[in-house]
């Protein structure tokens, strides 16, 4: 799986990458910023590859998200893990990896689309990005260069994974009620009845001239479902004073506006427990866009960036986190993988 900056030449990669790497396939994304062993990364090509002695793995290609066929899909995605299990018997531990163009708008049907055929298969994701400017977002399929698309990797391996959701959000008592919007666009016109924008920097106390993505960041919004919080967050307030989100959004849905905790210190602890019973060999990580955006602001992209080293992050920058059935904001997703025999049920010592 290749991470790949938007800067980068894109057309020569997709030619390339296929022969140059010794891979049966080559997959990947532009992204919002890459992790590298530098940590948080710019301008970069990160690659994160898996074993042939380890891993077996088949992809399934959606090229067209206008067109999801929930019961086509579910069907490909049942055989695809049927004939996985059966030529690979021996590697016990099956998972998913999805990208998917985060311009598409489509993430949160395609994730409600897979998880019938996943069931309780760990499926996680990430959003191609295109840094900071949201115009283009690019998944490559061995030689082809995709838009409007996802790309669905099954795997099965001999260690144990374990799925990562880190969420350092924790909302408060101050709500708001969408009452105008488009879900198409994920666009919303007004909030409490009155302009979308105006009314979000009120409650807030802010300028609604001044909002930016720091302000989206420092302030995300989220809804209720299932007993949890999920974030919807902003992605960008238009000059007609509508706001954008990165995930579904519709007319009625109540918002809870939320705090965070320290990055640092949350996001510290949290690998920490991934060490518990054992080291994981690799950390493959989805990261919001969001979180990097408030680690920059609050000063906090060099001790992020020491921490993600510190235990082995690989991974990219993201447009939206895919976790089973739901399309995400604001977290940090992913998979720790470790050595086979790994009792992950085991208590600590």
């Amino acid at each position: 799986m290749l991470f790949i900056s938007p800067e980068a030449d894109l057309a020569r990669i997709a030619r390339e990458a296929q022969d140059a790497l010794p891979a049966d396939l080559v997959l990947g994304c532009t992204t919002a910023g890459e992790i590298s062993q530098q940590g948080y990364d710019q301008n970069s090509i990160v690659a994160f590859g898996f074993a042939r002695s380890d891993f077996a793995a088949s992809c399934i290609l959606v090229p067209d998200l206008s067109r999801i066929s929930r019961h086509g899909l579910t069907q490909e995605l049942l055989q695809t893990r049927q004939r996985l299990a059966g030529e690979h018997a021996g590697l016990a531990h099956e998972f998913a990896i999805l990208l998917v163009d985060g311009m598409s708008v489509r993430e949160d049907e395609l994730a409600a689309a897979l998880a019938v055929g996943a069931g309780a298969m760990p499926l996680i994701g990430g959003s191609a990005g295109d840094g900071i400017r949201f115009r283009e977002t690019w998944l490559l399929h061995g030689r082809q260069l995709l838009r409007n698309a996802a790309l669905l990797c099954i795997l099965r391996g001999k260690g144990p994974v374990r799925p990562i959701n880190i969420d350092h959000l924790q909302p408060t008592g101050l709500r708001m009620v969408v009452t105008r919007a488009d879900p198409a666009s994920r666009t919303v016109q007004c909030i409490n009845a009155e302009p979308a924008a105006r009314e979000y920097a009120r409650l807030l106390g802010k300028d609604p001239m001044q909002l930016d993505p720091f302000t989206f960041a420092a302030h995300p919004l989220a809804v209720r479902i299932g007993g949890q919080h999920h974030v919807r967050a902003i992605q960008r307030a238009l000059p007609s004073g509508e706001l954008v989100f990165f995930s579904a959004i519709d007319r009625g849905v109540v918002l809870t506006v939320t705090e965070p905790l320290h990055l640092e210190r949350h996001l510290d602890n949290a690998l920490q427990a991934l060490s518990q019973p054992a080291q994981p060999t690799a950390i493959l990580a989805f990261d919001c866009i969001l979180r990097r955006i408030e680690a920059q602001e609050k000063q906090m992209t060099g001790a992020i960036s020491a921490l993600l080293r510190r235990h082995g992050v690989t991974g990219f920058s993201t447009y939206g986190e895919q976790v089973g059935p739901m399309h995400v904001n604001h977290t940090l997703t992913g998979f720790a993988f470790y050595p086979p025999g790994t009792d992950l049920a085991a208590e600590p010592a």
